[in-house]
């Protein structure tokens, strides 16, 4: 999907975020809506060569895994259409060129009940890119994490902002993977050993 096919007879876009997105969007937007997409589960499953590692360590970041049951929270956000085109422009640069993600429409539902489900642009990774890590125990993938850092930060932050997003912004939404995950890396690193390199504040 090329990003002039998504922008055609459209006023805006919404694009949904499940990842670095949900906290650094990075890009001009008129609305942020948080909530879920069904059908794909979210996996520290991608490397990460560019953002988050490099060539000889690379990152784990998250992409999303197809599985009826699953649903993935995360944050749409409403492009209008004056900044349409810069903002893909942009993602495809972030996600695409040096992310490795593919795109895809999606239903995004949103947690305020008063508004229904919207079509929205997601960034997707699949085992067929080269950068593709595929599964691996929390252990493993905290290992991983633990030891990346790349041009735009350490890999740990990149945990971290993504779990603190949870916690504030879906209380009731339990992500074992994510969770598990960042508990793996703070026996590794307790909260008060991690540099400030390492972690922003939201």
């Amino acid at each position: 999907m090329k990003p002039r096919d998504v922008v055609n007879g459209k006023n805006s876009l919404w694009i949904f975020g499940y990842g670095s997105l949900v906290w650094k969007p990075d890009f001009a937007y008129k609305k942020r809506k948080v909530g879920y997409i069904k059908g794909y589960k979210r996996r520290f499953w991608h490397g990460d060569d560019f953002h988050r590692g490099d060539k000889e360590k690379p990152g784990r970041v998250v992409t999303l895994v197809e599985d009826q049951e699953a649903s993935t929270w995360g944050v749409a956000y409403e492009v209008p259409e004056s900044h349409m085109e810069e903002s893909l422009q942009y993602l495809n640069i972030r996600e695409v060129m040096l992310g490795g993600y593919i795109t895809k429409m999606v239903e995004f539902v949103p947690k305020e009940k008063s508004h229904g489900p919207l079509l929205a642009l997601v960034y997707i990774a699949t085992s067929d890119n080269p950068i593709y890590l595929g599964p691996a125990s929390d252990v493993e993938i905290a290992t991983q994490i633990a030891i990346s850092s790349g041009k735009t930060g350490h890999n740990i932050e990149y945990l971290l902002q993504l779990a603190e997003f949870m916690r504030l912004c879906c209380p009731e939404v339990e992500d074992e993977h994510l969770f598990s995950i960042e508990a793996a890396v703070l026996k590794i690193f307790p909260r008060g050993e991690i540099t400030p390199s390492a972690k922003t504040s939201l």
